[in-house]
């Protein structure tokens, strides 16, 4: 026997922009200006509370497309997802930035570009129309990428990272800088052989590389690359023939990397900061919760208010002349490890 089933009921119609304004008692334009944040026009804070109470109850959503075709551009800042593990400083300050975007009326959009070239990448960012396109810098970007994001109407172009990209607004991360402050503090201590940790995952190069030619450039430090993987297996294997590498310190690449090395050089009876000094950097909370606490690089970035006012900026005012902003200083910070 058959089985008759109900038809779902219809659903209602979308709230339009004309119920909010009904529901409000203002004009339309005025919905339009309150929604869209328009500062052109002045608009009583009584009566912009009246709109959003509107909108809100009526559940009324302004539709997207139709915004950016009236204002002829769209409000997405693009973002391209990290491929590799940042940590915690670099996660934290990101999600900063992503609320102060949004705070100045940005639709932030992340993009997985996992597997693409960089041209297939700006292609398909491209079709989204971005006002803003912000890279960490894991793909590589040319001029002529910056100039086909600017064709499909990005006002703006920056990236994140350690190198400028020609007709982008450079926003530069020194990791050298990291590297020497730490290489300069072991010196300082007193060692002179030191062992730098580089990050086998694949990506990690992007910071990991110009930390160890910092610390090849301090004067007096002997350095020596050791690949090691995120993992307790690897540490061992590294913490096992380090007598035989006859170093006397270790800047571990970062905080986490750090405490995985200091664990197993101490399982393999090795004393820290006796026999082997170990510094990491970033600053992690649990760094100063170990014993021994660990010796850090600590890295000061800007807020995410300050870099979204000056993406802000760059879309308000695009111009041909790209600026280059340093955003790092980092300071050793001497602790029990060292």
């Amino acid at each position: 026997m058959s089985q008759s089933s109900k038809s779902p009921e219809p659903s209602a119609p979308a709230p339009t922009s004309a119920d909010v304004a009904r529901r409000a008692g203002v004009s339309r334009a005025t919905v339009s200006y309150v929604l869209n944040n328009t500062e052109a026009v002045r608009i009583s804070e009584p009566t912009r509370r009246k709109v959003r109470e509107a909108a809100e109850e009526l559940g009324y959503v302004p539709h997207a497309a139709a915004r950016s075709l009236r204002a002829g551009r769209t409000r997405i800042v693009l973002m391209p997802t990290p491929h590799v593990p940042i940590g915690p400083l670099y996660s934290t300050f990101l999600d900063e930035l992503q609320w102060a975007l949004r705070r100045l009326d940005y639709t932030v959009v992340q993009y997985g570009s996992l597997g693409l070239s960089g041209d297939e990448a700006v292609r398909a960012w491209a079709e989204l129309r971005p006002v803003a396109v912000m890279s960490l810098g894991e793909i590589t970007l040319s001029a002529r990428n910056v100039a086909t994001l600017r064709r499909a109407g990005a006002r703006a172009v920056i990236t994140m990272g350690p190198t400028a990209v020609p007709g982008a607004h450079a926003l530069v991360m020194d990791q050298q800088q990291i590297g020497a402050r730490a290489a300069a503090h072991l010196v300082e201590r007193g060692r002179r052989r030191i062992g730098v940790v580089v990050p086998r995952e694949a990506g990690l190069e992007l910071f990991s590389a110009p930390r160890l030619a910092g610390a090849r450039g301090v004067a007096g430090a002997e350095v020596e690359a050791l690949p090691m993987a995120y993992s307790e297996e690897s540490a061992a294997e590294l913490a096992a023939r380090w007598r035989g590498l006859r170093l006397d310190a270790a800047f571990a690449y970062n905080d986490e990397y750090a405490m995985l090395l200091m664990r197993a050089l101490l399982d393999e009876g090795l004393r820290v900061p006796e026999e082997v000094a170990v510094i990491g950097a970033d600053d992690l909370l649990i760094g100063r919760l170990l014993r021994p606490r660990l010796s850090t690089v600590r890295i000061e970035i800007p807020t995410g208010d300050h870099l979204a006012s000056l993406v802000d900026h760059a879309v308000r005012e695009p111009s041909e002349a790209t600026e280059r902003h340093d955003l790092m200083t980092a300071e050793a910070v001497r602790r029990e490890s060292t």
